[in-house]
């Protein structure tokens, strides 16, 4: 614990993008454990658009920060933070510097029973596991300015 806190205030030089994702992830966490569906997809961003697959450099290289940081601290959470917990948590980054994003929403059929997955793309670039060759998407997002 010491090492980490240490680790934390010393080494991390995105200290305020790593606490929003801790914030973030929490909120949208205690959303997808509380509140229904339909009222987190008003969340989600506009239904059945997609964002351009065209973006700056400068946009590519902040997306790919905020997906490093989301995806790595979002492992060592104290409450589950899975798939959509780690989309909407990067959107919400993203939104906030004016890069759009979509979000999908996929199924999967593994030894009978249905599977859910979320995943997210800034540009070309997807900055969660896809797993596309699994997932048959359903839902997409866009997650805009």
């Amino acid at each position: 614990m010491k090492q980490n806190l240490k680790d934390f205030l010393i080494k991390n030089n995105e200290k305020g993008l790593t606490l929003k994702v801790y914030i973030y992830s929490f909120y949208y966490r205690f959303c997808i454990d509380h509140i229904k569906m339909s009222k987190i997809e008003k969340k989600m961003g506009v239904r059945g658009v997609e964002s351009t697959s065209e973006e700056t450099r400068e946009n590519l290289n902040y997306a790919k920060l905020v997906a490093f940081h989301a995806n790595r601290v979002t492992e060592h959470m104290p409450w589950e933070a899975k798939c959509l917990t780690r989309s909407l948590t990067i959107a919400r980054l993203l939104k906030e510097k004016g890069i759009d994003s979509t979000i999908y929403m996929g199924v999967a059929k593994e030894k009978g029973t249905m599977k859910a997955h979320s995943w997210i793309r800034c540009g070309k670039m997807y900055l969660t596991d896809p797993i596309m060759d699994q997932y048959v998407p359903v839902a997409t997002f866009k997650y805009c300015k």
